[in-house]
């Protein structure tokens, strides 16, 4: 069997703990939402568009964001919740861009719904905005070749596997998920970097997330072992 390819850097596994915070900011019409969907922090915006995936890891419909729900629930703009709804998370690098898009999909709606301005939320009812405050922990396991890294991909938590995925993709806008960056990087491997970073991981459980990152890492490594 062929000897595996090491990396150039190891890679550090980490898992995440946080927290969910008031802001002390809240909205009772559109107008203001979006008003302050432009100034709160990102960590705000990253809380209200992810804390279904935290909160509920182990269900995989495509996920909901809070601003749909309580524009629809609460204002009853179902248009507007629905075009809210259907914002494909995956498809922004940066909490910026997603926020953005959040805000113009709003006032796109506003603009050509003059009740829509006219709509309260009641009292008890209006949108807190919340943020999420991370603490970024070591796990103890490393990897320095595919090999050791999909056994520790075996064994460690999903909130490990949350962090390396979602956070820093999204949030600490790295431009991609830590394994894909590492693969590329350190192993020299685009292709399999690649295939990796394709996963599409909002419409799966984290569980099975993990297995289908394994799925393509042996039959990675298969590929190199034949060669």
């Amino acid at each position: 069997m062929p000897e595996q390819i090491k990396a150039k850097e190891p890679f550090k596994f980490y898992t995440r703990l946080h927290l969910s915070e008031l802001t002390g900011l809240r909205a009772t019409t559109l107008g203001q939402l979006a008003g302050l969907i432009k100034k709160v922090p990102g960590s705000s915006i990253y809380h209200h568009t992810h804390r279904f995936l935290q909160q509920h890891q182990y269900l995989s419909p495509e996920p909901p964001n809070d601003f749909a729900y309580w524009v629809t629930e609460i204002l009853g703009e179902d248009e507007l919740g629905e075009k809210l709804a259907s914002i494909d998370t995956i498809q922004y690098s940066t909490i910026r861009a997603l926020r953005e898009k959040i805000v113009s999909t709003i006032e796109g709606h506003l603009k050509n719904n003059v009740l829509a301005k006219l709509r309260f939320a009641r009292s008890q009812e209006e949108f807190y905005f919340m943020k999420s405050v991370s603490f970024v922990l070591p796990t103890g396991y490393s990897a320095v070749d595919l090999k050791e890294f999909t056994e520790a991909l075996r064994k460690i938590t999903i909130d490990s596997i949350y962090f390396h995925i979602f956070e820093a993709r999204l949030r600490l806008e790295r431009g991609g998920n830590d394994f894909s960056n590492w693969i590329e990087d350190s192993l020299g491997d685009k292709g399999l970097a690649d295939e990796i970073s394709n996963l599409d991981p909002y419409t799966q459980t984290l569980e099975n997330l993990r297995n289908a990152l394994i799925r393509i890492l042996e039959k990675r490594m298969g590929t190199q072992w034949r060669t």
